[in-house]
């Protein structure tokens, strides 16, 4: 049946405002083009972002990619209605990853979909994207943004991000050398980073029923600027070192923990055993313990436990290593070591041998 009022309808009845996303677009140019790399051809504005890989720096370059998501770690970014830290997590989580595999990161690409555009909150979140990639080396060099209207509560969004690095074939990791007595490393994480939300969410704000502006004495902080400290980004910090010593894997502990991702870098036939008294966890993460009686092997299979990173070096390279980081400021954990036996993560007095 016609529309007795015969209006006329238009994209932005249906919800979809094209002078919202113009505006956006503007708000964003100047943190945007402060990421670029000599190697970003055109500008804003094409339908493909462009680079131009300088392939003479590497014998047999192989490109490496990752993509990934904040999760509901987006949800106390709702809570706290703050937007500036969200976009370095999804960078970290994928430049991190990238970084994992050996390779440098090269250039970045973002996806926000909400379901009615803010403007302002769209540039605060792509702002955080540029900060990351500025902090990794990496190009912010295209991206999208979705108005998905009736599909999104009013305020929220997804954020997913895309990454591309370079790395020579020979020197993709994990390699295929390394043995038992190799020395593994820990880089600290800057707290939760963004893995485990819904065990934290549950924890906190139905169990505990705490609000995101709850006071917490122990950390000194409401609980929702606890929660939304930005993953830490770890290229500019470990790329030197893989020019200058025997890096035999990386690993990025995320979803999954410690079972989870520590196995994902060994070959078959060996273990790599972890001292858990190597390193003082974080606040959080015994607090969150308590707050749900969740059993400690189950917090390793959950949350990093203050580990963000993990390098596997040999034993005779691990003191020059470990100085060099030392250097460079970083507190470095002395995690453990490779054993022989199944391929797996034994943490000492946690699971079993």
């Amino acid at each position: 049946m016609a529309d007795a009022t015969n209006k006329s309808l238009s994209y932005r009845d249906a919800g979809v405002d094209i002078e919202a996303g113009n505006e956006a677009v503007e708000k964003i140019k100047s943190a945007v083009r402060s990421t670029y790399r000599p190697e970003v051809l055109g500008d804003l504005g094409g339908f493909g972002g462009l680079f131009a890989l300088n392939a003479a720096k590497y014998k047999e370059p192989v490109l490496v990619s990752g993509a990934d998501g904040v999760g509901t770690k987006l949800r106390v970014a709702f809570m706290m209605n703050r937007h500036d830290t969200i976009g370095r997590d999804v960078v970290a989580m994928c430049v991190n990853d990238v970084l994992a595999q050996g390779a440098e990161p090269l250039f970045f690409l973002d996806y926000l979909a909400v379901g009615r555009l803010d403007p302002n909150q769209a540039a605060e979140v792509v702002r955080g994207v540029a900060d990351g990639c500025r902090e990794s080396g990496c190009a912010l060099i295209g991206g999208e943004t979705a108005e998905m209207a009736g599909f999104y509560n009013l305020g929220e969004y997804d954020l997913a991000g895309f990454c591309v690095g370079v790395a020579d074939k020979s020197k993709l990791l994990p390699s295929a050398d390394m043995r038992a007595g190799d020395v593994v490393l820990g880089l600290p994480s800057s707290g939760l980073h963004s893995n485990g939300f819904s065990l934290v969410r549950k924890i906190c704000f139905e169990h505990m029923k705490f609000e995101a502006q709850t006071y917490i004495e122990e950390l000194g902080r409401p609980l929702g600027e606890e929660l939304l400290t930005p993953t830490r980004l770890y290229p500019k910090l470990v790329l030197p070192l893989l020019e200058r010593f025997t890096i035999k894997g990386i690993v990025h502990l995320t979803g999954g923990g410690f079972q989870e991702n520590l196995p994902r870098a060994l070959p078959e036939g060996l273990a790599m055993r972890v001292n858990p008294a190597a390193w003082e966890v974080p606040t959080i993460f015994p607090l969150l313990q308590k707050w749900g009686n969740v059993a400690t092997p189950e917090m390793f299979r959950t949350f990093n436990m203050g580990v963000g990173l993990a390098l596997i070096v040999p034993a005779e390279q691990a003191a020059a290593v470990t100085a060099e980081l030392q250097n460079a400021g970083e507190k470095v954990i002395q995690l453990g070591r490779l054993e022989q036996g199944t391929r797996r993560t034994i943490i000492e007095g946690v699971t079993n041998d």
